[in-house]
């Protein structure tokens, strides 16, 4: 009854026999042993499995455990196939998300482009004897030197997004 024991309820926790040897600081096949009922644990190992195991002692000495009834397991799936569903929804919602982002990041590119484009480089013709007004032309020009740059290879970048994170029919 202790080896049918000891093996059932550690096959219920999940465990393996070196994972429980493990647990209470002896070899495998001592594990083995007790389960195959060539040896039995003295007093103190049986407390130490007890803890191990999560279970009262008399449990182990005496009442039978039930084998995992295919409830249990249906139960298990069904939570399983809930949980997958909600991640599949968390996946595609993320994906809409980044996808109306990426659309958004383009709008922005191009008007941000066509407003550049209609200035058509104001700064230049500004007085730059104005310390102020030197400061905020190099800061104008340099916002146009890098948009131009940039722009270009993040508006590529977001196309090639939007066409990843479409709606697949």
């Amino acid at each position: 009854m202790l080896q049918e024991n000891i093996k059932a309820i550690r096959k219920s926790k999940g465990l393996s026999q070196q994972e429980l040897a493990i647990k209470l600081n002896v070899v495998r096949q001592t594990i083995s042993k007790w389960e195959q009922g060539l040896s039995v644990p003295d007093s103190d190992m049986l407390i130490a499995i007890s803890e191990a195991l999560e279970t009262p002692v008399s449990t182990l000495l005496g009442e039978t455990v039930p084998e995992s009834k295919v409830d249990d397991l249906n139960a298990i799936s069904e939570k399983l196939e809930i949980i997958n569903l909600q991640l599949a929804q968390r996946k595609t919602t993320e994906r809409k998300i980044l996808h109306w982002l990426l659309i958004s990041l383009c709008t922005v590119i191009v008007i941000i482009s066509a407003v550049l484009f209609a200035l058509n480089s104001p700064y230049l013709g500004w007085d730059y004897n104005d310390p102020e007004m030197a400061v905020l032309g190099v800061a104008f020009h340099i916002f146009e030197y890098l948009f131009v740059r940039l722009a270009p290879i993040i508006l590529i970048g977001a196309i090639v997004g939007i066409i990843l994170t479409r709606k697949k029919v």
